[in-house]
């Protein structure tokens, strides 16, 4: 990441075109509104339609969330924090998550846009469906394992929206403390938002006797 000055008040502006800068931002009622309802509406496919048991819905929904919080420190770690060289690497790492941390508390930017979040939510679930029917010649699974993922995109949200908005409650202070410094002290440790599963496993948990 680049150098630059933390700003607890305002916001970034990302592009010049007024409206590609509206699009940039969101609220939480909007991702929720998207995802909620069809994240329902395909459980009750799976189970209905598909005919797949509660027990095996139940499996692969829960062992999607856990790839989620997998998926998002590797992402966080090492696409989102990527040492770009290149002018048009700096500008995408910037628009993807440099701005964040250049203006950690611009809740407008704490979700992503709607329309980069389908597109990048399609192209996962396609993904998914592929390596799904080469392994088991079906689909069903993967659109389970799916709703598994975004139910864990939509809790890392929630948590990151909370961490950076309001105080944190002590069943979950050590994820505030944790992304705290890795905004305000070592950005280079703590890559885990919705858990600290990974950054255990992977030598970048903060030491304890850090504090802000």
């Amino acid at each position: 990441m680049n150098n630059k000055a933390i700003n607890n008040k305002g916001q970034a502006k990302i592009f010049v075109n007024p409206y590609l800068e509206m699009l940039s931002r969101t609220r939480p009622w909007i991702i929720y509104a998207l995802y909620i309802p069809l994240n329902i509406f395909l459980v009750y496919y799976a189970w209905a339609r598909l005919q797949l048991s509660v027990k095996l819905i139940a499996i692969l929904f829960l062992i999607g969330m856990v790839f989620w919080t997998f998926f998002e420190y590797i992402v966080h770690r090492f696409l989102f924090h990527f040492k770009a060289t290149g002018a048009l690497g700096k500008r995408l790492i910037y628009i993807f998550h440099e701005n964040h941390h250049e203006f950690p508390r611009d809740r407008a930017r704490l979700f992503m846009p709607p329309l980069p979040s389908i597109l990048i939510s399609s192209f996962v679930l396609l993904l998914f469906c592929a390596i799904g029917y080469l392994i088991t010649g079906s689909t069903s699974s993967a659109l389970v394992f799916f709703l598994g993922f975004i139910r864990g995109y939509l809790i890392y949200v929630s948590i990151h929206f909370a961490i950076h908005a309001y105080a944190p409650p002590k069943y979950l202070k050590v994820l505030w403390r944790n992304h705290h410094l890795h905004h305000y002290k070592n950005p280079d440790k703590a890559f885990g938002v919705s858990s600290i599963l990974w950054d255990r496993l992977f030598g970048t948990l903060p030491d304890k006797t850090h504090l802000l």
